[in-house]
């Protein structure tokens, strides 16, 4: 199977299987002189473990991350870092009876049709386990853009069609609630929809929103490496992810130019800024030095405890019941799934930009 490397500069490899012996990544292209420790990459973890409320999976993982080269005296070496986290409460019984039929929203028929063999335990390489990788990997480039000036705020902003209020909004609530939402209020009247949704035995979705903020104008590629080309394939390969948009996004096709443009002025400091950010911080695939702002769309749970039609391998239409462990809702903790991969974006263009000058190139090698 190809297709689990990403990146170009800074590049991982993400492997492992939801019910195989553990889940991790390798990340090369890490710079030298980078302290970095195991509780640097577990506080970012923490963010995406199961059982953390009822709203997620019940599933018990401690997700216990081990650093197995590529750190010395505290520091990065520069060479390959390996990462492990062991799955340690794997039920796979509860999955045997998947490998008869195709679950509704899930990867199996596909996986079928283009392998001839899957692994349905839990999903294997589909599963959100393998997001493990990703949040470790993140957590290392999140920790070189923080040395950069450059932070990364993620958040849920709607649950189901429950909204953050802009008036409303704190920074300091999000991890205040187990639903990461930056505004009380809405996090418990989207608590009590997830509660509902429960007794109904059925799932809810969301948009989870991101922003970027120190982040220099000139980072990205033209054509093909745009910048928000390149966010948006790296959202995009997180497996509930439905939608993806920069600043107006969708909106934006609502809009006339003369509402939609960001007149130019010049700042407080006395450089070139924007009156407005409707672009999100991006123009021509080149970041402008506004805060980066972007959203994904995360689609309900596809694993739901009421019936639903199916067919199975027999090519017989089934009614089937879905047995395991599974989140109500995605959102919670695919947002610093969410957060990892905008970092790894952003701090591979950022290392590919070094050379994009004659000045650049002297400056560093002088």
């Amino acid at each position: 199977m190809s297709g689990s490397v990403f990146g170009n500069r800074f590049k991982i490899s993400t492997w492992g299987e939801s019910h195989g012996a553990a889940v991790g990544v390798v990340v090369d292209g890490c710079p030298a002189g980078l302290p970095l420790t195991e509780e640097d990459i577990q506080i970012y973890l923490n963010r995406r473990k199961p059982g953390q409320s009822r709203f997620a999976t019940p599933r018990k993982e401690d997700d216990s991350v081990q650093i197995l080269s590529g750190i010395f005296d505290g520091k990065t070496t520069g060479t390959p870092i390996s990462l492990i986290v062991y799955n340690k409460t794997a039920r796979s019984a509860d999955y045997s009876e998947i490998a008869g039929y195709y679950r509704p929203g899930h990867a199996d028929f596909t996986f079928d049709e283009k392998y001839g063999f899957r692994d349905y335990r839990g999903g294997g390489r589909t599963s959100g386990r393998e997001t493990i990788g990703r949040v470790a990997a993140g957590a290392i480039a999140a920790k070189v853009l923080k040395t950069m000036g450059i932070e990364l705020i993620t958040y849920s902003r709607a649950i189901g069609g429950i909204e953050i209020d802009p008036d409303h909004m704190d920074f300091n609530e999000i991890d205040n609630n187990p639903l990461y939402m930056p505004d009380a209020q809405a996090a418990a009247n989207a608590a009590d929809l997830l509660e509902e949704k429960l007794a109904q035995k059925d799932s809810v979705g969301g948009i989870i929103e991101g922003i970027v903020t120190g982040l220099p104008a000139g980072i990205g590629e033209p054509v093909f490496d745009k910048l928000d080309a390149s966010l948006a394939k790296a959202i995009f390969s997180i497996g509930a992810v439905k939608g993806f948009e920069i600043g107006e996004g969708f909106n934006a096709a609502r809009l006339c130019g003369s509402e939609n443009n960001d007149a130019f002025i010049i700042g407080k400091d006395g450089a070139v800024a924007k009156a407005t950010n409707h672009a999100g911080g991006i123009l021509g695939g080149i970041s402008d030095g506004s805060p980066l702002v972007y959203r994904a769309a995360i689609k309900p749970t596809p694993s739901i405890a009421r019936a639903q039609q199916t067919v199975n391998k027999d090519n017989e239409e089934i009614t089937i019941h879905i047995k395991g462990r599974h989140d109500p809702i995605i959102v919670p903790r695919a947002v610093v799934v969410v957060e990892a991969m905008a970092a790894l974006t952003i701090l591979d263009l950022l290392l590919e930009n070094m050379g994009a000058t004659m000045d650049g190139l002297i400056k560093f090698y002088k």
